[in-house]
């Protein structure tokens, strides 16, 4: 009996402890604020995947060897390393041409690392000229991406301290520590724009309104930005 009745003033003390908890917390005055920031970039890595596959031309076979040379004499043409081409795999895919014959052809892929709009309309440009027509443009991103994001969400929180000053300084109070921090889901507005693919110079150059290329002069060519965004959660306390 001694002990049940020491069990229940333990249990009486905690549950005083915790409605006092939460008490005091009600009580904290706090404001709470969303702190927000945004930035346009310019994309300065463009990642095109190169197809090259065994062809026919006038009934003569094109080896994947002969476009090969042709690739790398274009891209040096045009004053692009031969270092920032890639094989995609480590070895040429066979792919069959034929269901009902034996027919079988060599295929390489490449990924070929840019930096510029540029670069990638004088690189398609060469391609037209030696009839490799299955380039696509993977993905577009920035070099330094990471310390753009850091950068972001320092001024999300800055500007949610700005803002819990400014509201209430306009009702004759001050802010006090931050109570909570949490940084809200940016995946989406830290996601980076995927591009669209094209085939051949011509389209690349067409007037598709999904592209992700602006023209902003006749025969000029612009990537669209990448937008980042980021939102940060700040509950302060009240002096």
């Amino acid at each position: 009996m001694k002990t049940l009745f020491i069990s229940i003033i333990v249990f009486c003390a905690h549950s005083i402890m915790a409605q006092t908890a939460v008490t005091k917390e009600e009580q904290t005055p706090y404001i709470e604020v969303l702190g927000n920031s945004e930035k346009e970039i310019v994309p300065d890595e463009i990642y095109v995947e190169i197809v090259l596959r065994e062809r026919f031309d006038n009934k003569l076979k094109v080896t994947i060897e002969e476009q090969e040379k042709s690739l790398m004499k274009a891209l040096l043409s045009i004053g692009i390393s031969i270092d920032r081409l890639t094989l995609s795999d480590a070895n040429a895919n066979v792919v069959k041409i034929n269901w009902k014959k034996n027919d079988l052809i060599n295929k390489k892929e490449y990924t070929l690392k840019l930096s510029t709009a540029q670069e990638v309309g004088a690189v398609y440009t060469e391609l037209d000229k030696i009839e490799i027509t299955q380039a696509n443009i993977m993905r577009v991103t920035h070099s330094k991406l990471d310390s753009l994001k850091k950068e972001l969400r320092i001024e999300a929180i800055k500007n949610a301290k700005e803002k819990a000053d400014y509201l209430l300084k306009a009702i004759g109070e001050q802010t006090a520590s931050p109570l909570i921090v949490k940084e809200l889901d940016n995946s989406d507005g830290f996601k980076v724009i995927q591009s669209v693919g094209f085939r051949g110079v011509r389209d690349f150059i067409g007037n598709d309104k999904d592209s992700v290329f602006e023209p902003e002069l006749k025969g000029v060519i612009q990537f669209q930005k990448i937008k980042l965004h980021c939102s940060i959660y700040v509950k302060f306390g009240i002096k």
